[in-house]
């Protein structure tokens, strides 16, 4: 396979139908040579190849870079997770679901207050009111979001939650963009690229 020729949406479609549950490549063939792409082209074709053949290890790389940043910086994390619990929140689904565990969940310590937190009486069946609106722990879910958004805020602040994330983003990305452009590809690289296309044109034969 000529990587040169392969255009990025024709790299992104092969990385969608390869396997991403093969175990990295060795430490030893991942850091074994190194060098300075002489041309263009050069550089285009073995970027793709490296991206292709060593995406485990980039994907891999990445997390360790993110398990990183976090353990040096917890309370970005927990921005991150309360972030995406207030966006699942305006899911209604989601909103309903959460209240009913939250109020099993006190029910078991103090049932006087877990009937507090139940959807007022005029709402419809599992916590939906009859004009539209979602109600978690028995408060309007455009309070609890813009609370539990007012919480998020100020955990994004006092965290500097902003810099961990993207910072470890960049560099998650940066450290495999570096490797892709200097890492000389081998002939394994090679034959196994030659094998994933034949796969390719055999399952395209066979679903013809």
């Amino acid at each position: 396979m000529d990587w040169s020729n392969v255009t990025i949406d024709e790299l992104a479609d092969a990385l969608k139908e390869v396997e991403w549950s093969q175990p990295p490549r060795p430490l030893t063939e991942f850091f074994a040579k190194f060098a300075v792409p002489k041309t263009q082209s050069k550089w285009d074709g073995r970027f793709k190849c490296n991206i292709y053949y060593y995406r485990t290890n980039y994907f891999c790389l990445l997390i360790l870079v993110l398990v990183i940043a976090f353990m040096r910086n917890p309370l970005a994390l927990l921005a991150v997770f309360l972030t995406a619990l207030t966006l699942a929140c305006l899911n209604d689904s989601f909103a309903v679901a959460l209240s009913e565990k939250l109020t099993r969940t006190v029910r078991r310590f103090s049932p006087p207050l877990a009937h507090k937190l139940r959807a007022p009486v005029s709402t419809g069946t599992r916590g939906r009111p009859l004009k539209g609106n979602v109600y978690i722990c028995g408060r309007d879910r455009r309070l609890f979001v813009a609370g539990l958004g007012f919480v998020t805020t100020l955990v994004w602040w006092y965290s500097a939650a902003v810099l961990t994330v993207f910072g470890s983003l960049l560099i998650g990305i940066a450290l495999p963009f570096l490797h892709a452009t200097f890492r000389t590809p081998n002939l394994k690289a090679r034959l196994n690229s030659f094998r994933e296309e034949f796969r390719a044109v055999w399952r395209g034969y066979s679903d013809a």
